[in-house]
């Protein structure tokens, strides 16, 4: 995922009311602009820290720009607006870059399925089969070990009852992170912040729904999966 026209550097002041963030621009301005992430952000930005931000270039919109990457307390950079996730996983799945799926001649977004009333991120389509792909954005991280969520979601234990329920009818279904954070080495589920989650992927994964995790380069120029990274099972205490 290329940004053109690159995105801009500033310095982030603050994060508040959920979805606004303050920050310096490099000419010295002070603006307020749009925080697209839904979660707490835990371990993914300080103050007074390097940030990188997009501007829509409408200027209709109350909020023209986007906080994009944010820098880490350890000097990471976080990409934090979640809602480029299932855009770089469908990317890096087009280009052949996740092997684990393969051969799969078609990919639909935001597929209603379900019987909570769900919308599956990407569906893929094959003559052995379909495929569904539900992705996560995963940014917290304790040292060099990340995990999801960084906030209670019943929606995410949601999604995966629904993949659950899906292999129990013989469907694959694929629980897949994506890892917009450079100092991320694991990915496990955050049991100490949303205990009920863990406890549903354990069912889901022994049931068969298979857990990917790749972590993406995080830059200025361009956001894109590089690497497959460890899952590690989350174990009961």
């Amino acid at each position: 995922m290329k940004f053109n026209p690159p995105l801009q550097r500033g310095t982030l002041i603050r994060r508040y009311k959920r979805f606004l963030a303050d920050i310096e621009t490099e000419s010295g301005d002070l603006l307020t602009i749009h925080c697209p992430n839904t979660g707490s952000m835990k371990n993914c930005w300080v103050e007074n820290s390097p940030c990188w931000y997009s501007d829509s270039g409408n200027p209709k919109r109350k909020y023209r720009h986007t906080l994009e990457i944010t820098t880490t307390p350890e000097g990471a950079r976080a990409g934090v607006n979640t809602g480029r996730a299932n855009a770089l996983v469908a990317e890096a799945i087009e280009n052949g870059m996740v092997t684990e799926l393969q051969g799969y001649t078609g990919l639909r977004r935001e597929v209603r399925y379900g019987d909570e009333n769900s919308r599956i991120d990407l569906l893929l389509s094959g003559q052995e089969g379909d495929c569904y792909v539900e992705v996560k954005n995963v940014t917290l991280a304790e040292g060099d070990s990340g995990s999801f969520p960084d906030a209670v979601s019943s929606r995410g234990a949601r999604h995966l009852r629904e993949l659950h329920k899906l292999v129990d009818r013989g469907v694959r279904a694929v629980l897949f992170y994506c890892v917009q954070h450079t100092g991320i080495e694991t990915v496990a589920a955050a049991r100490e912040i949303d205990p009920e989650y863990a406890e549903t992927l354990d069912r889901a994964v022994a049931a068969g729904v298979e857990v990917l995790a790749y972590r993406a380069t995080v830059g200025a120029e361009e956001i894109r999966l590089s690497e497959p990274l460890p899952f590690l099972q989350p174990r009961k205490q």
